[in-house]
């Protein structure tokens, strides 16, 4: 058999390093691991800071997900010093969460998703003149519409917020802001602009009530149908093109899922605790095993470091009991890993000993979940399209996208619900004591975990969701989610795996940098490129 390895780098368009290696043999991935080149060291630089610096420093972990950071780093104190919240505070984080997620989907469906449909692999299929037509990068017309769009959501948050990215406005005990009429209604104008220059006009064809009647995979393709609006939107192309160029046949994953759930209900959170936490969401929380539903209790977090490079801790603490990381392993080491032994700057996140997918998927899984209470999102859509198709590239991408229209109605309704008359932020009393803070970024389920000591940072952790999802081997050797998702996918051309670039993109992972290809037997470099 032909064995060949792939360094591929970068699998990501967005920040950080992300190197995956792949083991071929017949042009089937056999083996996968992803490296995580950079070491960022944020728990490192809080140890010993005031407790309120990880409201400064915690968003700057992500240019792009800074206000799910902030909005954990304030919960976690929250709950630390046990914070009285209004509801118009809880109003006003929401809005800002919901804005940073709405304005992540068309940004990331055109400019890091959608252009790989573009990819000459496809070139042969009878949709790929439409989909160039639209797709491409820079020239494509939706590519142009939809990434001016995703600015919209963008000035909502920074009405609020003040500025995006890199907000501070969110504090324990509430918020920082006292917005006026004019605020809410201004951020009215500006979601339902959103509204008319993308989402309907040109995402659904369609009302967004009408695509929320959307209850099953027959539903979906009936409304397909439907009219030529509906066929000819970019929902419409995407679910043409993608089933027609194959991609929900790869990327399937480890079929388990974690999400922490977000968006605090105005009246069910009002005294944070991490035991209060959870069924106060409105998008639900849980782990889904792929059969069974789990409460997502964050006691169940584990980290493993056989295959990574730390030194500092025993296998599988839970972040409260995980000391700051120290480090010995030379940064040479990036070049010529041992992939038994250590490889990553990423730690193997665990929930109950699993590794688990966050993001869309695994919130969209989570809404499907018959027991969800009547203040959390009901929407049975993606447990009907898991039974019937299952995981894959293709499922993940349309998870994503199928969170805009519910997120657009969801700020349109909490803005209606502000009373600007009401208090924002109640002080707090600074304590010692511990504190978790969980939110659902753009990408999947981020979490903060602070204990505050003599009133400073004795410890501070943080799992991302990328973490989660780009984790190394656990120290039995199960793999992470992506890991996992790309065992089992074709390469057509090993000059340019497109394929293994869709998977990790899927997921979009926070991690970027440059792409080596090169046969395993004679050493040659097959390619070297920038994604």
């Amino acid at each position: 058999m032909a064995l060949k390895e792939l360094n591929i780098s970068p699998v990501g368009r967005v920040e950080g390093d992300l190197d995956v290696k792949v083991y071929m043999e017949n042009g089937v991935v056999t083996r996968a691991h992803t490296q995580a080149a950079m070491f960022r060291g944020f728990e490192k630089i809080l140890a010993g800071k005031d407790p309120q610096s990880g409201l400064i420093v915690t968003p700057r972990a992500c240019g792009i997900c800074g206000g799910s950071h902030l909005y954990c780093a304030s919960s976690a104190l929250d709950v630390a010093w046990k914070t009285t919240l209004p509801p118009n505070a809880l109003l006003m984080r929401a809005i800002g969460q919901a804005a940073e997620t709405t304005q992540s989907i068309p940004r990331w469906f055109y400019a890091i998703f959608a252009t790989d449909m573009a990819n000459k692999k496809f070139a042969n299929k009878p949709l790929y003149q439409e989909v160039v037509k639209r797709f491409a990068a820079y020239v494509g017309t939706s590519f142009q519409s939809g990434v001016t769009a995703s600015g919209r959501p963008v000035e909502v948050y920074a009405l609020f917020g003040g500025q995006w990215p890199h907000s501070s406005y969110m504090i324990p005990g509430g918020v920082m802001c006292a917005p006026t009429l004019k605020d809410i209604t201004r951020a009215h104008a500006i979601m339902n602009q959103f509204r008319n220059d993308w989402l309907e006009t040109i995402w659904l064809g369609c009302s967004i009530e009408r695509y929320m009647e959307i209850q099953s995979w027959d539903d979906l393709m009936e409304w397909l149908e439907e009219n030529e609006s509906h066929r000819n939107s970019d929902l419409g192309l995407f679910l043409r093109a993608g089933l027609e160029f194959g991609l929900d046949k790869f990327g399937q994953g480890v079929g388990k899922y974690l999400a922490w759930g977000t968006y605090l209900h105005k009246d069910m959170y009002n005294k944070p605790t991490i035991e209060g936490r959870n069924p106060a969401t409105i998008s639900p929380s849980g782990f889904f095993d792929g059969e069974k539903y789990y409460d997502a209790d964050q006691k169940q977090v584990a980290e493993h470091i056989k295959h990574a490079w730390y030194t500092h801790q025993e296998e599988g603490l839970h972040p409260f009991d995980e000391p700051i990381p120290t480090t010995s392993m030379d940064i040479h080491n990036l070049e010529n890993s041992d992939f038994g032994g250590k490889y990553s700057w990423s730690k193997a996140p665990r929930f109950m000993g699993h590794a688990a997918e966050t993001g869309p998927l695994a919130r969209v899984i989570m809404a499907a979940n018959p027991a969800n209470k009547e203040h959390q999102f009901r929407d049975p859509l993606f447990g009907d399209i898991m039974k019937r198709m299952g995981p894959s590239v293709f499922t993940r991408v349309l998870a994503r996208m199928h969170e805009a229209p519910r997120l657009y109605l969801k700020i349109n309704e909490w803005l209606s619900q502000v009373r600007l008359d009401d208090e924002f932020y109640i002080k707090p009393t600074e304590q010692d004591g511990i504190g978790w803070g969980a939110t659902e970024a753009a990408r999947g389920a981020l979490a903060h975990w602070i204990k505050i000591k003599n009133g400073v940072i004795e410890n501070y952790q943080i799992i991302a969701p990328t973490t989660f999802n780009v984790g190394p081997n656990d120290k039995d050797g199960n793999p992470g989610p992506i890991e996992s998702a790309l065992e089992g996918t074709e390469i057509e051309d090993p000059h340019d795996p497109v394929e293994v670039g869709m998977v990790a993109r899927s997921f979009d992972s926070c991690l970027v940098c440059t792409v080596h290809a090169h046969d395993n037997k004679t050493g040659k470099q097959l390619a070297k490129f920038k994604l």
